[in-house]
């Protein structure tokens, strides 16, 4: 007969026996690549979610988002050779006495090129030229009043400019898009102090949103036009080398009414008309410049990691002709996405664009095809 500690031991061996056993019998039965995925896979998982997870959202876009309800796109005339009257007939409308003043109103934050290029095309066009400026951006961020500081570039337009500043708010923390209302509800008003009155024409577009100069000359002149109008523009990357497509419809013409005309940057009727000039997005001469609107604009929650912002890599993107936000095609249906993934194709013609653009080409050499090198300042 054994003793009693004797005892003892063989029945703590005994369990640490069978404990080992049932160990054994687990690691048996478990797969070890069950262990490298929860250890290595997923963080992998996780930080690929992290990086490209807007991207994921943007794609399946189609699935939790219908389209937005398609525009009635009017047919768009227009020959130099041929006459106002037989222009006006071609579109249904008939052919006035006398043209119709306009008005061209916009929100301006630092693009002095594009300016310059606009104000050219719509100067033999426009009655009176409306410029609001604030001294901050829709973001709250601190800025110059550059259009005042460069006002006497302008010189061309100065007898007709209705021009005028408005503080910021600086609210930290707000909306963006609360701030850039803000200062449209401003710029209703200044459209006003510039002497507008029923029926005259009132062009609503940010600066980079140019109509063509014989698409203003025709609204102005022609009677029964509709009363708020969508312009169709060419969609333009950086410069005019990189063109996007045609669905930029923001900008639009109202024939304006007291009491029911209001600034505004979004839908306001289904008519569009087709091929009506060029909007020319994140086209600056200086990679600084770039950086700015990249921070000051409303979609600055697109900036999703801080190396967005470095110069050398924002002028790669630049030439590539890719996103700046490396985002995926804002659109409705896979195929749409599909056809649009990778960077834009680049376009040789130079058929027209503005003409102030061709004439001043040493200027604005930078905006035309080969020519994606931007300034470092």
């Amino acid at each position: 007969m054994l003793p009693a500690d004797t005892s003892y031991y063989l029945q703590l061996g005994s369990k640490s026996v069978l404990s080992m056993s049932r160990l054994k019998c687990a690691l048996r039965t478990f797969d070890l690549r069950v262990l490298l995925i929860l250890l290595i896979g997923v963080p992998i998982l996780l930080f690929a979610i992290y990086v490209h997870g807007q991207k994921v959202t943007y794609f399946l876009r189609p699935i939790w988002e219908k389209p937005p309800k398609p525009f009635k796109v009017l047919p768009h005339y227009y020959h130099e050779n041929v006459s106002m009257a037989n222009l006006c007939k071609l579109h249904g409308w008939r052919v006035r006495e006398t043209p119709r003043r306009v008005f061209d109103a916009v929100l301006f934050s630092n693009e002095l090129d594009i300016l310059d290029i606009r104000w050219h095309e719509l100067s033999p066009y426009v009655s009176e030229f409306v410029l609001l400026e604030s001294n901050s951006t829709f973001t709250g961020i601190r800025k110059d009043l550059h259009f005042r500081e460069n006002r006497q570039r302008f010189g061309f337009a100065e007898s007709r400019l209705t021009y005028g500043t408005i503080g910021g708010r600086f609210v930290k923390g707000e909306n963006p898009f609360v701030e850039e209302s803000y200062q449209r509800v401003a710029l209703d008003q200044l459209i006003k102090i510039a002497g507008i009155a029923d029926d005259d024409l009132l062009i609503m577009s940010d600066v980079d949103e140019i109509p063509s100069g014989h698409t203003v000359n025709l609204l102005r002149w022609c009677d029964d036009v509709p009363e708020v109008l969508h312009l169709q523009l060419r969609n333009y990357l950086y410069s005019f080398e990189f063109l996007l497509d045609d669905r930029s419809w923001r900008a639009s013409v109202h024939r304006y009414r007291a009491g029911r005309t209001r600034y505004a940057h979004f839908r306001q009727t289904d008519d569009l008309l087709a091929d009506s000039g060029w909007h020319c997005s994140f086209c600056f001469r200086r990679i600084d410049d770039f950086v700015f609107k990249m921070k000051a604009y409303s979609h600055v929650d697109r900036i999703r990691f801080g190396y967005f912002l470095n110069p050398r890599r924002i002028q790669h993107v630049i030439c590539e002709g890719a996103d700046l936000f490396d985002m995926l095609p804002e659109e409705y249906t896979f195929q749409e996405i599909i056809a649009k993934l990778g960077p834009i194709p680049s376009t040789f013609s130079a058929v027209h664009l503005p003409a102030y653009l061709l004439e001043h080409n040493e200027r604005y050499r930078y905006l035309l095809p080969g020519n994606c090198v931007r300034e470092s300042g």
